[in-house]
């Protein structure tokens, strides 16, 4: 079944009186997308994207094809890299009863990270390498930021071109993204300036504690200690993301 008669069969779902909660909704698309947030389904709600119903208290109430828009969405935004605009323009199409255009790749697909269970970067992520080189043009387009955008996270040092080459890698593609995000909610990349230094600190904390395993002479100390970078960095992440879960729900 393609997207858009997907987006059909929930709309005809939608005359029944199944309706789901933000929170439900979130549960029901994070299996497929699970970078997938509250503040997102929120985000494409005021661009007009999905329009749930209120009941009297002011609750949102999702139907089938509201879901099944936001399945649209998601899936245009990761797998096509389309703007929020030209997707509204294929929900318009599809409401009035037409195809929207055949979805072309006009860039190379952006290899998934490898994320645990839990939505966490798993240790894989942290040793897979894909090679993946854009160039400056490339990088504006998919992560769907500005010229301007861009040069500040250069200026703040969170972005960075591969030397020798000029080009931009996953790791610069998912920052970009990440700062646009974030750019929603009002934080600039000034202020991401703290990530940065939090960041550094911790890759020094994991350099100290493999800097023994590379000094081993056996042929395997290298491989050891790739393993155990791996691991660390996934836990400290693991760990950075629960204190500030925790320190939030503190508050």
């Amino acid at each position: 079944m393609t997207d858009a008669r997907a987006t059909r069969t929930g709309a005809a779902a939608a005359g029944g009186r199944v309706r789901h909660n933000i929170g439900e909704v979130l549960d029901l698309l994070r299996p497929d997308f699970p970078g997938v947030t509250i503040p997102k389904i929120r985000f494409l709600e005021d661009k007009g994207l999905v329009k749930p119903e209120r009941t009297p208290a002011g609750y949102r109430k999702f139907s089938t094809e509201d879901v099944d828009r936001l399945r649209y969405v998601l899936r245009m935004q990761r797998d096509h890299y389309l703007p929020l605009r030209v997707i509204g323009e294929h929900l318009d199409a599809i409401d009035r009863g037409l195809e929207p255009p055949p979805i072309e790749p006009v860039v190379p697909t952006v290899p998934t990270v490898a994320l645990a269970a839990d939505g966490m970067p798993s240790a894989e992520s942290f040793t897979r390498r894909d090679h993946l080189r854009l160039s400056r043009k490339e990088l504006l387009k998919i992560a769907e930021i500005s010229e301007d955008l861009l040069t500040q996270l250069e200026q703040f040092g969170l972005v960075t071109p591969r030397i020798g080459t000029g080009h931009y890698d996953t790791d610069a593609l998912v920052i970009a993204t990440t700062a646009r995000e974030l750019a929603e909610f009002g934080l600039e990349p000034r202020h991401l300036r703290a990530f940065k230094t939090a960041a550094d600190r911790e890759v020094g904390l994991v350099e100290q504690v493999v800097a023994p395993q590379k000094r081993g002479r056996d042929a395997s100390a290298r491989g050891r200690a790739e393993e155990t970078v791996s691991e660390i960095a996934a836990l400290s992440v693991r760990l950075h993301a629960t204190l500030v879960k925790a320190g939030l729900r503190g508050r």
